[in-house]
């Protein structure tokens, strides 16, 4: 693998997510961050003048100066720029993805508007690395040089990466219960009056995503398409007065009747491409038991292991399915920025950034 750093852009790079992009690729040791596009109204402006620095500290001064392009091919993306990640809102992504792609750039987005295309790679690398192999299909569908692989919704991956390891005892159904930090409403998000002190148990398509988005994760790959989860998946999804991270509470039944401690031993034993290879921003276990009664906790916990671990905790029978837990991530990291990174760094690995 050659030791030369790749030239990255990001779309959308001023909005939260974007300058979750901007500091999540700071000192990376293979991706290097030279392009960031925006709305027409940041173009043309230094990156420090064209957005207000919502995260800790100050703008990254390794991104300072950088002038923001519009999110366009034409404009100031060379053609050396072959991988692009993308922050875009829903309400623009699906246009400007595209058009990305078919001028021949390999995008890697967070947005959501081609995560359930069935050509189209929804992404945990620990999970379904060969579900890049769609690759080969969309373009072949679409005529493209370039590609888009997705990550999931953020508090979808929390549910996928909990649930992995218990796929071999054969998932049947799931009820999931979200408590989701406010950053996942972006900036400015809920308003003060309504979060402050209160749940909201309302997050517009988030249960219909994390349901579908499961099911397709945890599918089989087939030699052209995906074989979702048989599984039936119930969420309800809950905005709460939380900053960072998606805490979830899961009851599962599954066709094997595993002991107590043959699950604790399957989350212990989990591991996938990214542990496998070392790549850089893979945590070494991806799935951390915690045994406290308490835990886990998100101002104690998602902050670990750079953000990109998930941490479950709780289990114990369930009544009425088989066993119930809690699980928490970073929902801007690891559902975010942190997984289209890591997203990268597994095509990077298996040759899809050489084509």
């Amino acid at each position: 693998m050659s030791n030369e750093r790749i030239p990255v852009g990001i779309l959308g790079a001023t909005g939260m997510v974007g300058q979750e992009f901007v500091s999540f690729l700071r000192d990376h040791p293979w991706f290097d961050l030279t392009w960031l596009g925006a709305s027409d109204r940041s173009a043309g402006k230094p990156y420090h003048e064209a957005t207000v620095w919502r995260l800790g500290g100050e703008t990254p001064a390794y991104v300072r100066d950088i002038v923001v392009s519009e999110s366009k091919p034409a404009h100031g993306t060379k053609h050396a720029l072959k991988l692009v990640f993308s922050a875009m809102d829903a309400s623009v992504a699906t246009e400007i993805e595209q058009a990305f792609a078919s001028a021949g750039h390999i995008i890697v987005s967070n947005s959501r508007n081609h995560r359930m295309d069935p050509d189209v790679p929804l992404l945990v690398p620990e999970i379904n690395a060969d579900h890049l192999k769609l690759i080969d299909v969309q373009q072949k569908q679409r005529g493209w040089k370039g590609q888009i692989v997705t990550n999931p919704n953020c508090s979808t991956v929390v549910l996928v990466m909990a649930l992995a390891a218990l796929k071999p005892f054969g998932i049947k159904r799931v009820i999931v219960t979200t408590m989701q930090a406010i950053s996942g409403a972006g900036y400015p998000g809920v308003a003060s009056m309504d979060i402050n002190a209160n749940v909201v148990p309302f997050i517009g398509g988030e249960e219909e995503k994390m349901q579908q988005e499961t099911q397709k994760i945890l599918g089989d790959f087939t030699g052209a398409a995906i074989e979702p989860l048989a599984a039936k998946v119930s969420a309800h999804c809950n905005r709460v007065p939380v900053v960072d991270g998606h805490t979830i509470t899961v009851s599962v039944e599954l066709e094997k009747k595993p002991s107590e401690s043959e699950v604790l031993a399957a989350w212990r034993a989990w591991r996938g491409e990214p542990q496998r290879k070392g790549l850089p921003s893979a945590p070494p276990c991806p799935v951390i038991y915690v045994h406290e009664k308490d835990r886990p906790q998100p101002r104690r916990d998602v902050e670990r292991e750079n953000g990109m671990a998930v941490f479950v905790g709780r289990l114990r029978k369930c009544p009425v399915l088989d066993y119930k837990f809690v699980a928490l991530g970073h929902n801007t990291v690891r559902g975010a920025a942190g997984a289209a990174v890591l997203n990268a760094e597994v095509m990077k690995a298996e040759g899809y950034l050489d084509r």
